[in-house]
């Protein structure tokens, strides 16, 4: 990163998906830690569905700051992951008959992935997001149900993590972040940081 900051990165996800991205990317210039943010995922009303994700995301931060003291040498991330289809969000599926559902709504259609992330040191804050589009092939009722059968794909937004069996065979195209549809914009995400770290200095 070409800053020698000394300062400590904490994630707060309990996403594994996001937990190894933040490792990969941090690890050797940073002391990584993550907490679980064990925050209500429920939008206020009206609330724009384009907006949802970076919303959520602000939430997690302020509720986080609320349970944890931090001091000025961490650096505090939140995140947040929505699949928007026909103008409606599908989240986390509540078991397997919502998990089919939601994949018999996405297969042989595109459909959007907005993951927003919020980064927080000493006074700063700053919150972003990115979208990508993702079209599905069509794909067989018997496919996905070996899907939800052997990956559970309940902890995920949409029923499905794109970095599994069903996105190996089942995704025809992508515009955009592969790693936003894993659940973080990591390029922004980068970016961020070492803004942040060098307003901080």
């Amino acid at each position: 990163m070409g800053i020698s900051s000394g300062k400590k990165i904490v994630l707060a996800s309990g996403s594994p998906r996001r937990r190894q991205l933040v490792k990969e990317i941090f690890e050797e210039q940073f002391t990584v830690e993550f907490i679980n943010p064990d925050t209500p995922e429920t939008l206020p009303g009206q609330t724009p569905i384009e907006k949802a994700a970076l919303v959520l995301a602000r939430m997690k931060m302020e509720a986080v700051k609320k349970r944890f003291v931090f001091d000025n040498e961490t650096i505090l991330i939140t995140a947040d992951t929505l699949v928007i289809a026909d103008n409606k969000i599908l989240g986390k599926p509540s078991g397997k008959e919502e998990a089919l559902e939601f994949l018999l709504q996405l297969s042989g259609t595109w459909h959007t992935v907005t993951s927003a992330f919020c980064v927080s040191c000493g006074a700063h804050t700053a919150c972003h997001q990115d979208t990508t589009r993702v079209k599905f092939m069509s794909l067989a009722p018997e496919d996905l149900l070996f899907y939800i059968n052997r990956h559970q794909p309940f902890d995920k937004a949409g029923g499905y993590g794109i970095q599994e069996w069903i996105g190996y065979i089942g995704i025809e195209s992508i515009e955009g972040s592969f790693y936003t549809v894993m659940g973080l914009p990591t390029h922004l995400l980068y970016r961020t940081v070492k803004k942040i770290i060098q307003t901080n200095l």
